[in-house]
């Protein structure tokens, strides 16, 4: 296994927050593409972690933590190999330092939480309970620093005095850590408080290793350039953003915000792609509306049973293999698995997919493994008789026009009949093995 060489630097950076069931996969990409530079996984405990098993998942080209009952407790991919930090939960030092050696050559960093002030965290010692017991916090980090090979941070509230945030802080700075995350409130304090600016500053103003100021979406951060205004009235080095950017992600887009409805496509396209599970990305989905909840497409997206109900209200580009895939996983089937060869003699591709135990090819050899396995995924659909989604790729690709009876699916007849009037002169001939 390869170690990630590259190291995280954590001055003059933009970073995605960990929240609890918006730090997945999907949510993380989409960040990094609107501009983010860093994006932290959602806490997750270091025990359930220890409970799973790594796997290397071929048909989503992903690595998969999963658990003994099958759920995914963490998926990451190369994309994001090395900008995500791992977020974990822990109350015990030997304990933190296996599940981070488990899951290190993955991710770009681990970041220890110490400020959730949840129920669940505190009387498992996590969270916040760790601020009170500096310690343990010195012997959690000392260990992490120590054993691992990547970067440690860990993020922390201010205490009810600057002085005996000071203190911690500087114990902290001590353990060797490569930055430390700030949430400006104490721990009693929620979101409608004001932002301790002050003590953020203070505290950046007293230690070497870089801040980074959390919390001020409330009062602070609209869009793009208030990053940069919270940051200077924090003093800190970096900036973490949360529910602005749980709103609209876009805020890291230093052009400007994007229309939400551009952004929560994008997002579905990833939440397909990577299998999500359609509640998180309905969940997802609902904290962007947030206001519109109530108007009639934000009733149609909280009804919604399935994958494919959200992609009927907010349509995104489907691919055949995307189609595939959550028929799969509705019909509790394995994954499609796609066997791609290449013909020396003209270097085209074609691809063979297996469902259920049967195998589905096309007849026809493509110019990329991408278009081959696109291909294949057609071939099965059709065979299946189910709808293909709509697959464009490029000039001189596969440009399948269709009419539709609702966004993202297949007109019944056309299904039926193959390739629709528009299509492209190069045929698929369906053909199951």
């Amino acid at each position: 296994m390869t170690v990630n060489s590259v190291k995280l630097c954590y001055r003059n950076k933009t970073i995605l927050a960990p929240m609890v069931r918006i730090g997945s996969l999907p949510m993380r990409l989409l960040a990094l593409d609107l501009g983010a530079d860093i994006v932290y996984s959602e806490e997750l405990i270091d025990i359930k972690m220890l409970q799973c098993k790594r796997v290397v998942n071929e048909v989503l080209n992903t690595i998969d933590f999963v658990a003994p009952n099958e759920r995914i407790i963490f998926r990451t991919c190369e994309r994001e190999r090395d900008h995500v930090v791992f977020q974990m939960g822990t109350a015990d030092a030997e304990r933190a330092l296996a599940a981070a050696k488990f899951v290190e050559n993955d991710v770009a960093g681990i970041d220890i939480n110490m400020g959730c002030p949840k129920k669940f965290s505190i009387q498992g010692g996590m969270g916040a309970a760790l601020l009170s017991n500096p310690d343990k916090i010195e012997m959690i980090l000392s260990t992490l620093v120590k054993g691992i090979c990547k970067p440690v941070t860990c993020k922390i509230r201010i205490l009810p005095s600057l002085k005996d945030t000071l203190d911690l802080v500087k114990r902290i700075e001590k353990t060797g850590i490569a930055a430390i995350a700030i949430h400006g409130r104490k721990e009693e304090e929620r979101p409608q408080h004001p932002v301790h600016c002050d003590v953020i500053k203070a505290i950046a103003e007293a230690i070497s290793i870089p801040v980074i100021a959390n919390g001020g979406s409330h009062d602070y951060i609209k869009e793009y350039s208030d990053i940069e205004a919270f940051r200077q009235a924090t003093a800190a080095s970096s900036v973490m953003v949360a529910r602005a950017a749980m709103w609209n992600p876009s805020i890291f887009r230093k052009e400007g915000l994007q229309p939400l409805e551009k952004v929560m496509k994008e997002y579905i396209k990833y939440a397909v792609r990577f299998d999500n599970h359609y509640i998180n990305t309905k969940y997802c989905l609902c904290q962007m509306l947030r206001e519109q909840l109530e108007s009639p497409l934000g009733k149609k997206l909280h009804a919604a049973q399935s994958s494919q109900n959200i992609w009927r209200e907010y349509p995104a580009q489907i691919t055949p293999k995307m189609c595939l895939l959550e028929w799969c996983h509705k019909e509790k089937l394995p994954q499609p698995v796609y066997e791609t060869v290449q013909r020396p003699s003209n270097g085209l591709f074609c691809s063979v997919v297996t469902v259920a135990e049967q195998k589905y090819k096309s007849s026809m050899w493509d110019k990329s493994k991408k278009l081959a396995e696109q291909a294949a995924a057609i071939v099965c659909l059709r065979t299946l008789g189910l709808p293909t989604g709509e697959l464009s790729e490029g000039k001189d690709q596969y440009l399948q026009k269709r009419k539709w009876e609702g966004p993202g699916f297949l007109n019944g007849r056309e299904a039926e009949n193959g390739l629709s009037e528009g299509a492209p002169h190069k045929r698929l001939h369906a053909r199951s093995l």
